[in-house]
């Protein structure tokens, strides 16, 4: 199986605090979903000024004149396997309340514009193509796209429903490795919103590492992840001991769907799972369920009940309910990372980026768990991209791996 990617010449390094010359292009596996529907149209409502960007990292004050792409610069496109327009379904999450009613009219031209570019995914029922064929099939759309709209480069983002994990020994590709395999032949960066496998296949190691190319991932943290990042360090520094920890997330849609999976829901909460152990030093007795709830739509609430050790032994609980739009939560998100991650491409950055763990559950590479340490690596990184030492070289920092003048990267 053929999974190599095919390199780019290095970029020359713009002035500092420059944003790029040319449009990005933010390619949506999942294009039509809910989240990439929300970005789209989130995106274009900010642009016209018809709402803030609340939520949005990248628009506060520490991330302004870093070089980053601007938010009308932003050109959509992606793969789906559905058909169901980009105008349409917002015109659908605004029924739910998930878009502001109007809006979906407001942005019509937007979004048509980035329906027009999106493409098959697959593999679909039927389909006799090979891991192979399918990767040079998603890579020429992707090609297609950087140079039909003219762009300075793009950026793939991974926003599909999770699946779940592929089995030991399994002779094909999972969905998500094949369109990641394809953001590395066409020179892309690549992000991985979510739990899926992605670049994690062993099959794509090698050729991640090799790409040249700045990564990171996965599995985005919008929720109840957000809180244990938060609640979790809290217990850990005021010698608290957690005896147990379990959870309860209720939600509809896509994900919801997918996530009856049992097998998809596992992967799913190994993130959720993860956290704790790595700001509490060790895995709390107790687990997290997933219930599918149709009628809940793109809303979810997540319930924990945490009981822990006072002083003297003293016992006590705290229950947290999270309620919460997940689109609304993670399309401003998926902005950031698109901006953040297209300028480390511009700037030089390869492999994966560690200063982006504030955005996921399970990061590509060793991060701290806390969510306040994570914020505080996430400004010194944007900092970096555009007002600091230029950071050339793999995103890990590995000095070997810093590529000289000319060498692709």
């Amino acid at each position: 199986m053929s999974t190599s990617a095919t390199s780019t010449s290095a970029p020359s390094t713009p002035p500092l605090g420059t944003p790029p010359v040319g449009p990005v292009g933010v390619w949506l596996i999942g294009a039509r979903g809910s989240v990439a529907t929300t970005a789209v149209a989130g995106c274009a409502a900010m642009t016209a000024g018809l709402h803030a960007p609340t939520g949005m990292v990248t628009e506060t004050a520490p991330f302004m004149d870093r070089g980053l792409p601007p938010l009308s610069s932003l050109v959509f496109g992606g793969h789906d396997t559905t058909s169901c327009p980009l105008p349409k379904r917002a015109e659908e999450l605004a029924a739910g309340g998930v878009l502001p009613h109007g809006l979906p009219s407001a942005v019509h031209a937007e979004l048509a514009a980035a329906d027009a570019e999106i493409r098959p995914g697959g593999p679909q029922p039927g389909d006799a193509r090979t891991d192979d064929e399918l990767i040079d099939a998603f890579t020429a759309d992707l090609r297609e796209f950087v140079l039909r709209r003219g762009l300075a480069r793009a950026v793939v983002v991974n926003v599909a429903s999770t699946e779940p994990l592929p089995a030991d020994g399994a002779a094909r590709l999972p969905a998500s490795s094949l369109y990641a395999a394809a953001a590395l032949r066409a020179g892309c960066p690549y992000v991985n919103f979510t739990p899926s496998t992605g670049l994690h296949h062993p099959h794509l190691t090698e050729t991640a590492r090799a790409s040249g190319l700045p990564y990171a991932g996965r599995d985005g943290k919008t929720g109840q992840t957000l809180l244990r990042s938060v609640l979790g360090p809290m217990f850990a520094q005021r010698a608290l001991a957690v005896r147990a920890w379990s959870g309860t997330n209720l939600l509809g849609g896509g994900d919801g769907a997918a996530l009856a999976d049992p097998a998809a829901a596992a992967a799913k909460n190994a993130g959720k799972e993860r956290v704790l152990a790595d700001t509490l030093g060790s895995a709390p007795e107790g687990e997290v369920h997933i219930d599918d709830v149709p009628s809940l739509g793109d809303w979810k609430t997540a319930w924990d009940h945490i009981a822990f050790d006072g002083f003297l032994g003293t016992r006590m609980v705290l229950q947290t309910t999270w309620q919460g739009c997940d689109s609304a939560l993670a399309a401003p998100l998926i902005l950031d990372l698109a901006r953040l991650t297209s300028r480390a491409h511009e700037r030089g950055l390869s492999g994966p980026l560690p200063d982006l763990a504030f955005y996921f559950k399970d990061p590509d590479a060793e991060a701290p768990a806390a969510l306040g340490e994570q914020y505080a690596a996430l400004v010194g990184f944007a900092e970096r991209l555009g007002g600091g030492p230029t950071p050339t070289g793999r995103g890990d920092g590995d000095p070997e791996d810093v590529p000289s003048e000319g060498e692709s990267a």
